[in-house]
């Protein structure tokens, strides 16, 4: 079940290079635990699509990629006649996962089309586009507790999600079994983001197809396919600014998006300021930024992932300096 010094580019979506000291590939949880149980003291890293991390050095310890496979619809008598429940194992592809719900007329999900990666790693980053978020559809997690080898049910309140976050993803503690999700069996456009209005704006009653088709659209438009120019998507989190931070950046910049959030801050755009910056589309060496999103850091052949770094590294001194506001990553470098 072990590999021995296995080449990591092929399971990074930016193609970095890297040798793990040991690689396994369970396809059940019995063989999961042993995983756990066989190597006790070695560093241990869990990964699905690998399309939100990449590696700057070789890792010295385990790394685990879980075969975990199945989708099963179950009942839940209060509320089976709005919604759906429908459990999810951690190696599912996502986005098959979504298209399996907008086939069978679960919204939900529909939003979150064409996100790349595993259905595992959704709870960890808590991914998120075009105005929603995957805590808003998860009922519980199932994962398995690496230190005590026991498998935990985590309710919603437990994830403890937040922006681009999550116990599973601050804690490396757990390793994602499956998830619960909790879908309607109805759907209604509601208007949440201006991309996707203006996409759907010919449309008097968009369906939850016509949502998945336009999302779609989008995506393909704006980002670049990570297997043909390799990536990790977005590399930064959208930052948090106060009001009056807000305020002073508008006088200058009057085109700055805003999003007030429920405790006063604002939440403003990334790819905004590495675009003012003069980052959209500049390439240093073999990095840079794609043309069409300031957002989206793109690899043309770097084997060395402490390349990337230090690309990542001048956009954010140079954000600093020019709006004195901190760029934090969202992508995971190892």
């Amino acid at each position: 079940m072990y590999k021995q010094n296995v080449q990591l580019k092929e399971y990074n979506s930016f193609r970095t290079e890297a040798y793990a000291k040991l690689f396994c590939e369970p396809e059940n949880i019995a063989e999961l635990k042993q995983c756990i149980a066989d190597y006790p003291t070695e560093k241990k890293l869990i990964i699905g699509g690998g399309c939100n991390l990449f590696f700057t050095h070789d890792f010295d310890g385990l790394i685990i990629k879980p075969k975990l496979t199945g989708i099963t619809e179950v009942s839940d008598e209060e509320n089976e006649d709005e919604d759906i429940f429908i459990e999810v194992m951690a190696s599912e592809d996502w986005d098959n996962f979504v298209n399996y719900c907008v086939e069978k007329g679960f919204s939900g999900l529909e939003n979150l089309s064409l996100i790349p990666g595993t259905v595992g790693a959704s709870p960890v980053q808590n991914i998120g586009a075009y105005g929603a978020e995957v805590k808003d559809c998860i009922k519980e997690v199932i994962a398995l507790d690496i230190n005590t080898h026991e498998v935990l049910s985590f309710s919603n309140s437990e994830c403890e999600f937040a922006y681009r976050d999550s116990i599973f993803k601050r804690t490396n503690k757990y390793i994602i079994i499956s998830v619960v999700f909790q879908l309607k069996r109805t759907y209604s456009y509601k208007p949440k983001y201006f991309d996707l209005n203006k996409e759907l704006e010919n449309i008097a009653f968009p369906t939850i197809k016509d949502v998945r088709e336009a999302v779609i659209r989008i995506r393909e438009r704006k980002l670049p396919d990570h297997k043909k120019l390799p990536n990790c998507g977005s590399f930064f989190k959208n930052p948090y600014i106060s009001k009056e931070k807000s305020e002073e950046l508008i006088k200058i910049h009057f085109d700055l998006p805003v999003y007030p959030q429920h405790d006063g801050k604002i939440k403003t755009s990334a790819a905004f300021l590495i675009d003012k910056a003069g980052f959209k589309g500049k390439q240093i060496g073999n990095i840079g930024t794609y043309k069409n999103q300031a957002l989206i850091i793109v690899n043309y052949g770097a084997s060395d992932g402490r390349e990337i770094v230090k690309f990542a590294q001048t956009i954010q001194d140079t954000v600093k300096d020019k709006f004195g506001i901190e760029l934090e990553p969202e992508v995971r470098i190892f």
